[in-house]
């Protein structure tokens, strides 16, 4: 039996894909085993149960960014972090291990190569981050989204994306999709989604701007996320949620999306054929710009700095282009020829093709 160790998460942008993958994996080898390698602080340690996967934990531990305390600590809890990821590799006989980092992936990356397992790494972000640049030092097996991320020795794979994206048929879903949110066949829809916690910006422009969205003959599914709801001013054609737990059919319904930028949103807005407005998260590392560009270079999308995302653009820029339709369809189709929807298929490949070079591995011949 074939045992793989899927390590990483901490946020959606790494968890989902994991689990992407993982259940790709055991759709195509049934008898092969699947383990979780996160924290216990992470979003895995919800996730990964509820998907029926075993998850095993090891110590969050972020690399340290300057000199104090944490940073002379860090090389005894890093040798420490990495003895017991070996030691999970060689109880458990772990024959590959993919990574998509975050906290738990650099250990795992540095155990699986102390152990002589194959190594995968998945890279979701146009930039790479610190686990994974590590990490791609350690294997010639690293996979990515975006033809623009620049990590050493990587190969596009695209996005594992979840299974009920993977299949979206947008044109057979959008009837049920309209009438699950209470939409009108026959008017285009915006939709407008900052990810499960909302983004302030998208939420003020563009509920301060309803009348004129409205008025351009578009009615709009507004996902507002918790922590900065919006008043519901009981307009026809606009949709108010707090949480969508159907981001299918939300997709189905779409015709342009208002969003920000994460990996997942690009790759399923792309994959399946959504034009967007991006509008990337101004804090952080800005790899959401980047994750962005060759939607926006092919035409597919249009980037909007967080800052200038307000009621004035949503009322001039925005209904402009609601305003044109061709310019709609001409940006759907350009967006498309960005995306893929193989994925999942596609890094499974790679791990197949990792474990291929090491037969040997997990057989207790390292």
């Amino acid at each position: 039996m074939t045992v793989y160790l899927m390590a990483g998460g901490g946020t959606a942008g790494h968890v989902n894909p994991l689990l992407a993958t993982a259940d790709r994996l055991r759709e195509r080898e049934p008898d092969a085993e699947v383990l979780v390698l996160g924290t216990a602080e992470g979003l895995e340690a919800r996730l990964v149960p509820q998907r029926g996967y075993e998850l095993v934990t090891v110590p969050r531990l972020p690399f340290p960014r300057r000199p104090n305390g944490d940073a002379l600590r860090f090389p005894g809890r890093w040798r420490a972090s990495v003895a017991l990821t070996r030691s999970i590799l060689s109880e458990r006989g772990v024959d590959a291990v993919v990574g998509f980092g975050g906290y738990a992936a650099a250990p795992a990356y540095a155990a699986a190569r102390a152990e002589g397992v194959p190594l995968v790494i998945h890279e979701a972000n146009a930039r790479p981050g610190i686990a994974n640049r590590y990490g791609a030092r350690l294997t010639p097996y690293v996979g990515t989204v975006f033809p623009s991320t620049r990590i050493r020795g990587g190969r596009i794979v695209g996005l594992p994306l979840r299974r009920e994206i993977e299949t979206l048929d947008r044109f057979t879903a959008r009837p049920e999709a309209l009438t699950m949110f209470g939409l009108e066949p026959g008017v285009p829809t915006l939709l407008v989604t900052g990810g499960s916690l909302g983004a302030r910006r998208l939420n003020q422009g563009v509920s301060s701007a309803i009348d004129a969205i409205l008025t351009a003959g578009w009615q709009v599914l507004h996902i507002t996320g918790d922590r900065s709801p919006v008043d519901d001013p009981g307009l026809a054609g606009y949709r108010i949620l707090t949480y969508c737990d159907r981001m299918d059919l939300a997709l189905a319904a779409a015709d342009l999306a208002v969003s920000r930028a994460g990996s997942a949103t690009v790759s399923e807005l792309s994959a399946l054929g959504i034009p967007a407005v991006f509008v990337p998260y101004a804090v952080g590392n800005g790899e959401q710009r980047f994750n962005a560009r060759d939607a926006v270079d092919a035409g597919g999308a249009l980037l909007v700095d967080d800052a200038d995302f307000d009621e004035a653009w949503v009322r001039d820029t925005l209904v402009r282009m609601l305003e044109n339709p061709a310019l709609i369809a001409d940006m759907a189709a350009r967006i498309l020829t960005t995306g893929r929807l193989d994925g999942a298929d596609r890094l499974v490949d790679l791990v197949l093709e990792a474990r291929a070079a090491m037969p040997a591995s997990g057989s207790g011949e390292r």
